[in-house]
């Protein structure tokens, strides 16, 4: 058994309420993409990973957030990714979640993908199930989950990571959209639903 496995049987067998590390990207200074329609990234990825805490505790589920205000967690950006992978080994949940957004140089190009590590067998199966659970915010989406042996999150860390990217804010109309408060609500419970069906 992997470091990865290792970690998650240790997590099971706490025996007490799972846990999932949910990570809103970005923050403080970094505001990670910029929108067509001038929304920052850092926001929507709280607002999104707020939803989705809110939620599973409603489930049972123990959740801790690697930021929970607009401020990033460290000075640098790779001091701050480091801290983030820092809290995921040493919590060493079921399963953390990055909430993200995408851009594009094409404006045409939208819909939601779900990143894992190329070597993380736990990573790829939750991949696999989150990418279907976001069909039921856009079922017209034919994007897959896609493998990754260069995030620097993905390769850091000792548990299953995937890496949501919810939509793209180069592309005008989903721009809009990952802004709007009951679209986020939508991606929130899909995430949750994908988190859920990962924990079974």
């Amino acid at each position: 058994m992997g470091s990865e496995g290792k970690a998650t049987a240790a997590a099971a067998k706490k025996g007490d309420k799972p846990l999932i590390v949910i990570d809103a990207g970005h923050g403080g200074s970094d505001p990670g993409k910029v929108g067509v329609n001038k929304a920052l990234e850092k926001d929507i990825n709280l607002a999104i990973a707020g939803k989705v805490k809110t939620l599973l505790e409603k489930q049972g589920v123990k959740v801790i957030m690697t930021r929970e205000d607009e401020n990033g967690i460290a000075d640098s950006k790779a001091e701050d990714m480091k801290e983030r992978v820092a809290i995921i080994n040493r919590e060493k949940p079921a399963l953390a979640v990055s909430i993200h957004q995408n851009s594009y140089e094409g404006e045409s190009i939208h819909g939601a993908q779900v990143f894992y590590y190329t070597h993380s067998k736990g990573g790829e199966k939750a991949a696999g199930i989150m990418q279907e659970a976001l069909l039921a915010v856009d079922p017209d989406n034919k994007r897959q989950a896609k493998a990754n042996d260069t995030y620097y999150m993905l390769k850091k860390t000792e548990v299953p990571v995937i890496i949501v990217e919810c939509g793209f804010l180069s592309n005008y109309e989903e721009a809009e959209k990952l802004v709007d408060g009951a679209y986020q609500d939508a991606l929130a419970e899909a995430v949750c639903a994908g988190i859920l069906q990962c924990l079974d």
